[in-house]
């Protein structure tokens, strides 16, 4: 055996023997941090999102690098989680020695320090994955520049939070100023803070426009790994988008809910993506989603105006409505809901799968001729085609039972 059939076998192994005890570090580090009763200003509710973030790129980024130590994708992933774990614990213990219970602890400006900046470091670590994304390489060689971009903006923020001076993650950890921050740079913080973010988000447009790229050129497997990720990103934009519009709805629960489950989504669908398990349900899934939110969505404004309308005209002089113009606002919607999911269901084959809908339009037409038609022939003739529409297979025959007929014809 040679010596590279000797090392082939083993790095995946080192590659798993790195990248669990990397996960079980970054869930022990988000355990801790959540469990340390700092009291912060954003508090439990508002750490959960990340930590749930953080645990499922540990996690799946784990799985990755044991089965495909090849891919930087689940490099990528797990220093994600295990940074952005770092990050967590040290700005809950600063708070907690600093200003919760100060002087409890040691260490505490140390451990403020390193949330002033390890956190942005595994967050920001997503520039990398879109550009990376599902390959491990970039679209082509003209996005090199554009890499390199984003890895200078990428060290040129983490470089201004580490040493910038003035409050440290003031919405999370309150006026705790850097312990390392260089005062002689305060002047130029209102200059160089604004440029840096503006180029941050020049970067991250750049980054979506390569996945964009990919998407416009990509086929067979690529495209169905491109689709899972597009179709996480879309669920990520939909739990901000709940968290934002209703943000009174259960108090910081819906909130919390919804960017954690968002969150949560986008390293599982790369997973699912990069392993290929059962890579080709996304299709499906993204047509009952499709179905189910417009059904939800035309179910509640039926809902609303029923009982606004019905509420006017029959409810009292504040305009609440009688509990007979609800029951009957429910009931309605109950019996429209699966005649609704039929026609939205075949809107959407319509315009999104166009041959599943064709080809149940072929099969139904060949049931309406099926029940006139008596000649043998004929039907086994319209049978194939039919077949050759729907399914399109390489080649069609036609087998009769001995006795009804002689032969049968053959595509």
């Amino acid at each position: 055996m040679s010596v590279a059939d000797q090392a082939a076998p083993r790095r995946p192994q080192l590659a798993a023997r790195l990248a669990w005890p990397a996960c079980g570090l970054t869930l022990a580090l988000l355990a801790a941090a959540l469990l340390i009763p700092a009291h912060t200003p954003v508090g439990p509710a508002g750490l959960a999102p990340v930590a749930g973030w953080a645990a499922a790129s540990a996690v799946v980024g784990a799985v990755i690098t044991a089965r495909r130590s090849e891919s930087p994708i689940g490099w990528l992933l797990s220093a994600s989680g295990l940074l952005v774990g770092v990050g967590l614990l040290a700005g809950q213990y600063a708070y907690y020695t600093l200003v919760t219970r100060p002087g409890s602890l040691p260490g505490g400006q140390a451990m403020l320090w390193l949330a002033a900046w390890v956190f942005d470091a595994g967050f920001f670590l997503v520039l990398f994955l879109l550009l990376l994304f599902p390959t491990g390489r970039l679209p082509s060689p003209r996005w090199r520049p554009v890499f390199g971009f984003a890895l200078g903006v990428y060290v040129a923020d983490l470089v201004g939070r580490a040493f910038g001076p003035g409050p440290v993650n003031p919405e999370e950890l309150g006026p705790l100023p850097n312990p390392l921050g260089i005062e002689a740079a305060a002047d130029l913080l209102p200059v160089i803070i604004p440029v840096v973010t503006t180029l941050l988000l020049v970067a991250a447009l750049a980054a979506v426009a390569s996945l964009l790229a990919r998407l416009r050129r990509a086929q067979d497997v690529e495209r169905q790994q491109l689709k899972w990720f597009c179709y996480a990103a879309g669920w990520f934009a939909a739990a901000a988008f709940v968290a934002v519009a209703l943000p009174s709805v259960g108090g910081y629960m819906v909130d919390t809910v919804s960017i954690m489950l968002g969150m949560t989504a986008l390293p599982v669908a790369i997973g699912i993506a990069i392993l290929r398990h059962r890579l080709y349900d996304i299709d499906r899934l993204i047509n009952r989603t499709l179905v189910y939110v417009l059904l939800t969505a035309t179910l509640a404004l039926t809902y609303a105006v029923v009982v606004l309308v019905l509420g006017q005209l029959f409810g009292e002089a504040g305009g609440n409505p009688p509990s007979w113009v609800v029951a009957g606002a429910t009931l309605a919607v109950a019996a429209l809901f699966q005649p609704l999911r039929r026609r939205i269901q075949q809107a959407v084959d319509r315009r999104f799968n166009r041959r599943k809908y064709d080809a149940a339009r072929t099969v139904e037409a060949f049931s309406a001729r099926l029940r006139d038609e008596v000649d043998l022939d004929m039907l086994s003739v319209e049978l194939l085609a039919v077949l050759d529409q729907t399914v399109q297979p390489t080649q069609a025959s036609l087998w009769l039972r001995p006795g009804t007929q002689r032969g049968g014809p053959t595509r």
